[in-house]
Formats: structure tokens, C-alpha cells, sequence
């Protein structure tokens, strides 16, 4: 097995926020950097009041279901902190559903085995909103 080097690890969740934040990428895209065990974890937000625990199934449905509802959508990551296997970003995410622009300050914990994510946690903090 090759050793994982905190440069790929940065790269490999670069990638992964790149594709989430893409509205023309593919679950296929999804795919090519998630494991098939991955868990991803949102902490509760006006967008999901209770928070939510989701597998790779149940993301892939959220993934294909938010590229239906968001007319437009980024991801600016801010700074990633890498140890080991380990990364923290701070990012800024911006989306709108119709003409409503909803921004949102996001701190994320990302795991990664095998260079593939096994474990997203999100802590989302949006502006005011309303739909």
C-alpha cells in the first residue's frame, strides 16, 4: 500500500468539494472519490433542523437532488488544516434556489482512507434566508 502524503490528502479533498460544488458533475464523479463506506454527517442548520447522518446511498440521492433544486452553486475554500489522514476546511458555500441567494459559513472535518473520503462531518452556519 502506498503511503498517503498530507499533499494528496489536500488534493483529494480539494477535488471532492470541487465536484460537490460543480452542478455539472455526475454522481459517477462522486463516486471516483468516496468510499463505498463513507459516512457523512450534517449537523443541524435551517436547511436540515435535525441534523443528519447519511450514507453513500442517501448522499448520492441529496447529491443528485440539490443539482435539481439550485440554480447556481460554489464552494470557496478558505483554508485546510491537514494531519495524517485528516483534513479541516473552512469554506464559504453560496447557492440559489430560484432568484434566493443563501450563503453559508461551513467548517467540515474530512476523513480519508485508501485515497478515497470515508467520513465527512459538516458544521453549516447560514446568513438570514428566506424561501
Amino acid at each position: 500500500m502506498a503511503t498517503i502524503t498530507r499533499d494528496d490528502t489536500e488534493r483529494l479533498v480539494r477535488r471532492y468539494f470541487g465536484i460537490v460544488a460543480d452542478l455539472g458533475s455526475s454522481v459517477a464523479d462522486l463516486d471516483s472519490v468516496v468510499a463505498l463506506d463513507a459516512v457523512f454527517q450534517e449537523l443541524p442548520n435551517p436547511i436540515t433542523p435535525g441534523g443528519a447522518t447519511r450514507d453513500v446511498e442517501a448522499t448520492r440521492a441529496g447529491f443528485a437532488a440539490g443539482k435539481k433544486r439550485l440554480t447556481a452553486q460554489r464552494i470557496d475554500i478558505e483554508e485546510i488544516l491537514v494531519m495524517d489522514d485528516r483534513a479541516v476546511v473552512r469554506s464559504r458555500w453560496e447557492g440559489e434556489i430560484g432568484t434566493t441567494r443563501i450563503v453559508a459559513h461551513m467548517a467540515g472535518f474530512v476523513r480519508v482512507r485508501d485515497g478515497l473520503i470515508v467520513e465527512h462531518i459538516t458544521y453549516d452556519c447560514y446568513e438570514p434566508f428566506s424561501l
